[in-house]
């Protein structure tokens, strides 16, 4: 093995010889010399090793409410960082040249950690975010940096599609602060022909977020046109978010613009999104945002009390902001859920590319 390989343990061997990885409900079935179809983990030795630990493809400093998180830590900025591969196949995908890519030697930047916690406390970052691709294909990684954060006071965001199996959902979320789970669709079919996947998992994983975890979570719907952009479709969702997640997890409708194997897709119109916002407050979601559009009044938190603008926003930039240190409406007093620590930042809507060993030093 190189020193960006290390054994993992979430996997067992068949009776035909072949290695069963155990991380996802995909459950790759392979023989010594293959890998998965996320490419990063692999087996070697009969035992899966994941061969990306300590290897990035960048580093950016982002503002919090890009990942989307906006009752975390508002206006704060985020130090961002992914490797390659996925466990999904989705055919819309944003980041492919991330996710997709089948070349490990494309992950030019080395961090341990130890040097990630470093570089986040050093550029004053309060969480580090785990995105790009999707932190279940690299968890050993994920989880070792989000325990060096922990020792410095940073928070640690899991940006994912929570395509991930029970034991290791345990794990992994003992050591994430906070997470963003990409629901790409509400029916079978959707995830079956378009993404590779199944839903079933992934609503399992938000009941568990909700019923067993602290993590705070939040829920992005990328609306694709003609896909999963229908009345029904946003109808069923948000009651089963309602019914079984509750009204206070926020709800982040996206637009879609064409990429990867759906170029003949049109980028999803403003209404389209204003409409699903307004089928989703309808079915009683209390935190319901617009995303990858110009849209202030689908940007702002309100508060469910005295319906006041608490937190407005313009794209990624907090113009104004209502609520006490701990997250009380500064109006009425009622609390806004979510992760309040002081004043909101002042971080704006920058983008910072960042090298981490320099940063750490």
């Amino acid at each position: 093995m190189d020193e960006y390989t290390v054994k993992t343990h979430y996997w067992h061997k068949l009776d035909d010889g072949r290695i069963q990885c155990d991380v996802c409900p995909r459950a790759c079935k392979l023989r010594n010399g293959q890998r998965g179809l996320c490419f990063v983990r692999a087996c070697e030795d009969d035992e899966i090793v994941l061969t990306s630990y300590g290897r990035s493809s960048g580093y950016c400093i982002d503002p919090i409410e890009k990942k989307p998180l906006n009752h975390f830590l508002p206006g704060t900025p985020v130090l961002s960082f992914g490797t390659a591969g996925c466990n999904l196949a989705c055919k819309f995908c944003q980041n492919w040249d991330i996710s997709k890519s089948r070349e490990i030697d494309k992950l030019g930047a080395k961090a341990s950690p130890e040097a990630l916690a470093i570089a986040a406390e050093q550029l004053k970052c309060k969480s580090i975010a785990f995105t790009y691709n999707d932190p279940v294909v690299f968890m050993e990684y994920a989880i070792d940096t989000a325990i060096a954060c922990r020792q410095r006071g940073i928070k640690s965001v899991a940006v994912t599609a929570g395509y991930i199996c029970d034991a290791p959902r345990r794990e992994f979320y003992q050591y994430m602060d906070a997470a963003n789970v990409d629901l790409k669709a509400f029916t079978e079919h959707f995830y079956k022909y378009i993404t590779g996947s199944s839903l079933g998992p992934v609503l399992e994983t938000l009941e568990y977020l909700k019923n067993e975890t602290d993590v705070w979570f939040e829920i992005t719907n990328l609306i694709i046109p003609g896909e999963n952009d229908s009345n029904e479709e946003i109808e069923n969702m948000s009651k089963w978010i309602f019914d079984k997640l509750g009204p206070d997890v926020p709800l982040h409708f996206s637009a879609f613009h064409p990429d990867w194997k759906m170029m003949d897709k049109p980028h999803t119109p403003p209404a389209t999104l204003i409409r699903a916002r307004e089928i989703a407050i309808k079915n009683g979601l209390h935190y319901v945002y617009t995303g990858n559009v110009h849209d202030v009044s689908g940007g702002t938190t309100y508060c469910t009390n005295c319906k006041n603008a608490v937190i407005v926003r313009d794209w990624y930039n907090v113009l104004s902001y209502h609520l006490s240190n701990d997250g009380h409406c500064q109006f009425c007093q009622h609390l806004c859920p979510g992760v309040f620590e002081g004043p909101p930042g002042v971080w704006g809507r920058k983008r910072v590319p960042v090298r981490i060993n320099v940063a750490a030093q």
